[in-house]
């Protein structure tokens, strides 16, 4: 059975052959493993039988990076964002961001100018290749972004930025807004240049250690609308969505299945995420990918490990909908003896007895063409033509001649604009990208 189908069969609610599989290693924590028998040259999925590869493209303003000044603990260099950064020279820790580029909306006002879609953002060849390489070994290919609170900690100091939501959540939303359109335009562009992706990776730290960061009221006025529209846009496009959401976001859970989740991640033990308790409260609506203790990994007494994954696997893989991962990412302190154990515990309780076929994996329907007459717009037009709107004889004798016709994003043709516009709708606007309509403030 490939990767694909063990994680379709699995986020159908259904029992593959085994416990899908897919983890989060430090780069210091490989790094570790080479020096104790990693092969150097070995891909660490292709080594632990990892089933998922990951692709994506740059939704930063793309400012450049520059090193200010390096020593032998830290390296302090300016962000693709906009802002500074201190760091560890080998990158065990998360960094600090010791200055931030929006401090105003004035601020953000110039940074959104820089966060247009752009064929430059995907690195073709590169991404093409290994794209083309996961394909064919059968992985479940997912197309990789973030944006909400998490990103938005690059951008505003932590600090401003959850009074800020209290304070002016309008402001929050359209800069959440922004970059979730951003994301899905950029996903279209790939699925109809060269890419296909089974499902969608969001990335969006939202907890703390004993509850969420923010309340769910705040999460309905700043996140609802862009995970709607964003878990909506994917499920049109027969891709499954991922949220990757560290801590403890219990108290949304409830608002992301509405939202149209499907799989939550990681699971993060020592925050109080207990796979048992969720699979049971929500396993009939939610997937979930994660819960596995990393702090047990290294424990010298192995037998902690192995209670940990027997018991947890026992009632997470039942029907499917679980996924193997660490509760957050392998940090170095595990050692590639260490791992090499956990994966013998995951593969030898991951089996399930009676797998599914993948033929029992729903078939994806195929979109029909409508005929011309009743053909819908599409929403971003990649690769097609806009069609011409045709306008009533007596309509035609009034109006002006027609401007010369310009050129879009990625050199479609816009067709011709009578000079006289209509008037928009009182009290809407169209967003950034013009999929979406938004109050006007």
């Amino acid at each position: 059975m490939t990767g694909r189908e063990r994680v379709l069969l699995s986020l159908n609610h259904k029992e593959p052959d085994r416990v899908p599989m897919q983890d989060s290693p430090w780069a210091a924590t490989i790094k570790r493993w080479k020096s104790e028998g990693f092969p150097d040259d070995e891909d660490i999925n292709d080594y632990f039988d990892w089933d998922f590869a990951f692709f994506g493209a740059d939704r930063t303003p793309r400012f450049p990076v520059k090193t200010i000044e390096k020593n032998d603990r830290f390296i302090i260099q300016t962000t693709p964002q906009g802002g500074v950064m201190k760091n560890f020279r080998d990158y065990t820790s998360t960094p600090e961001i010791i200055d931030y580029p929006i401090k105003t909306k004035d601020d953000w006002k110039e940074i959104k100018k820089r966060l247009n879609p752009d064929f430059t953002r995907v690195d073709w060849v590169s991404a093409l290749y290994h794209f083309n390489e996961a394909k064919e070994k059968g992985k479940f290919i997912c197309y990789s972004g973030g944006y909400g609170y998490d990103i938005l900690q690059g951008y505003v100091k932590s600090e401003q930025l959850l009074i800020t939501m209290i304070e002016d959540p309008e402001w929050i939303k359209e800069m959440i807004m922004t970059l979730a359109e951003l994301n899905l335009i950029m996903l279209e562009f790939m699925m109809k240049n060269g890419f296909s992706f089974d499902g969608a990776f969001f990335y969006n730290d939202m907890g703390y250690r004993n509850a969420s960061l923010f309340s769910p009221d705040t999460y309905l006025k700043t996140h609802y609308q862009a995970d709607k529209m964003a878990y909506g846009f994917c499920h049109s496009r027969n891709l499954k969505v991922f949220l990757h959401s560290c801590g403890n976001v219990k108290q949304l859970i409830p608002m992301l299945i509405d939202a149209g989740l499907d799989c939550l991640q990681p699971l993060e033990v020592k925050a109080g995420m207990d796979i048992i308790e969720l699979k049971e409260k929500y396993g009939d609506r939610l997937s979930f990918m994660g819960g596995i203790d990393t702090r047990l990994m290294s424990d010298a007494d192995k037998t902690k490990i192995e209670e940990e994954i027997k018991t947890k696997f026992e009632i997470a893989k039942k029907n499917g909908g679980y996924i193997y991962h660490s509760d957050h990412s392998i940090p170095h302190i595990v050692s590639f003896k260490d791992y090499c154990l956990v994966m013998e515990l995951v593969k030898k309780y991951g089996v399930y007895e009676h797998p599914e076929p993948a033929s029992a994996i729903p078939a994806v329907e195929e979109k029909k063409e409508q005929p011309p007459a009743e053909r819908k717009k599409k929403k971003f037009g990649f690769g097609r033509k806009k069609e011409e709107k045709t306008e009533k004889p007596q309509q035609q004798a009034q109006e002006k001649p027609a401007e010369p016709k310009k050129k879009g994003f990625f050199g479609r043709k816009e067709k011709a604009v009578p000079e006289t516009k209509p008037e928009p709708k009182t009290g809407e606007k169209k967003s950034m990208f013009g999929f979406l309509k938004g109050k006007k403030k």
